[in-house]
């Protein structure tokens, strides 16, 4: 028996510049980002050329020499497809497919074709395919023939060849279209969150880096049958689920689509309403793959992001994940709170849920209450909706006494001052 899959792989050959600006280890990671990126989207990678230039080449992105070596390569080692480590211009990808005369791709174009595998829903398989037309349009030109004639394959999926060879006004009436279907999409979101904050429960968002672990902490804190894969961009349509703390208290937990270093625009701008719910949360728990030798790049590109969705100044808990996959010490690279954990140990789990509380009632404020026998329903509420820390009962007087946190915004914490405000 044989793999069909393996046999069907792309045989791929990656293309690097080491610029100036970017030191020699960031770009080693850069390339080996590149490299589990191909693999994602089913390549096989053959071979790498890199090189090191002031800057990348106007016109071919590389130097001449290092194409001409490429050619010599391509026929060498039967590559089919080229992936470079940067997003190419128009003009530097038609002078390369004219010259190699192979199916050439960028990392923006290999992202988007991964986003276009994983789209689950109406909505991501929408926003892909707006971002692979916004990408597409102004590389139109020669483009639609090189792939009609190359066929299918990795950087061609979304939109398709026939797509690709209409003209420049067809394609600007399928993405006005596309907006248009989005905005309902968007609406039909904006309710359903404005439902969530008017029941006012307490909102969590997992944001991190691609492949950090967020879905597995989705499913194991909330116990949800979530898609886990080892994978980049495992996770595109977000999932919202509920989540008893150790208080009693139910709050949602909404994993979102993972972050990249280099995110394409048209990605962001495209799935900017499902970014949103990152933006809408009450706290973020922003996952970091620990094991990763690269997870302080990887968190400054998560916080550029949340700061670019101006979701900067919400309450942010760092969870450096995968503590099992460590080898050495670890150094936490924010300053703020955070927590080193693994997400497929109980105790830890256990532990975060603690922290998260903490973190919680530095935001919300205390109360001291006491509540009648017969109060059954406030008593619910008061462990459902607040982080109650203490509950005891006075059989003389045959009352509660209850001690806890509660939200300024909660329609119960105004309830609980009514109530004081009567009974003073």
């Amino acid at each position: 028996m044989y793999d069909k899959g393996q046999v069907d792989k792309e045989r791929v050959l990656l293309v690097g510049v080491k610029s100036q600006s970017i030191d020699d280890e960031a770009f080693l990671f850069r390339m080996d980002e590149l490299r589990e990126l191909t693999k994602t989207a089913g390549g096989t990678v053959v071979m790498e050329v890199t090189q090191n230039r002031e800057h990348p080449n106007s016109a071919t992105y590389i130097g001449k020499g290092k194409v001409n070596e490429m050619v010599q390569i391509i026929e060498e080692y039967d590559i089919q497809l080229i992936i470079f480590n940067d997003e190419l211009s128009p003009s530097q990808l038609r002078n390369l497919t004219k010259t190699l005369d192979v199916k050439v791709i960028d990392r923006t174009q290999l992202i988007l074709d991964i986003f276009a595998r994983r789209a689950q829903s109406k909505e991501g398989k929408l926003q892909v395919e707006l971002a692979q037309l916004s990408y597409l349009l102004p590389r139109l030109r020669g483009q639609g023939h090189m792939l009609s004639r190359l066929g299918g394959g990795i950087g061609t999926r979304g939109p398709g060849e026939t797509q690709l060879e209409v003209d420049q006004r067809h394609i600007r009436n399928r993405m006005t279209d596309i907006k248009r279907q989005l905005d309902q999409v968007v609406s039909h979101r904006e309710r359903y969150r404005s439902r969530r904050k008017k029941n006012q429960t307490f909102q969590i968002a997992l944001a991190g880096y691609t492949n950090a672990g967020k879905s597995t902490l989705l499913h194991r804190l909330s116990e949800a049958d979530v898609y886990m894969e080892n994978q980049l961009f495992a996770t595109l349509d977000p999932t919202t689920k509920k989540m008893s703390m150790p208080s009693g208290m139910d709050v949602l937990l909404t994993d979102t689509v993972g972050f990249i270093q280099q995110l394409p625009t048209s990605l962001i701008a495209a799935f900017r309403s499902t970014l949103e719910e990152v933006k809408e949360a009450d706290l973020i728990l922003h996952v970091v793959d620990a094991s990763n030798e690269d997870f302080p790049n990887h968190e400054k590109t998560v916080n550029q992001l949340l700061s670019e969705l101006e979701a900067d100044k919400l309450p942010i808990l760092t969870v450096y994940n995968k503590r099992d996959a460590l080898t050495g010490d670890f150094i936490p690279y924010t300053e703020g709170p955070s927590i080193l954990m693994s997400a497929y140990h109980e105790k830890d789990l256990f532990k975060l849920k603690e922290k998260i509380e903490a973190v919680m009632e530095e935001d919300f404020s205390p109360y001291i209450v006491y509540i009648n026998a017969h109060e059954g329903k406030l008593l619910h509420r008061l462990q459902q909706e607040t982080i109650q820390q203490e509950r005891i009962f006075d059989e003389e007087k045959e009352r509660y006494f209850v001690r806890g946190y509660a939200s300024p915004q909660s329609s119960i914490y105004h309830e609980l001052q009514q109530r004081q405000q009567t009974e003073d």
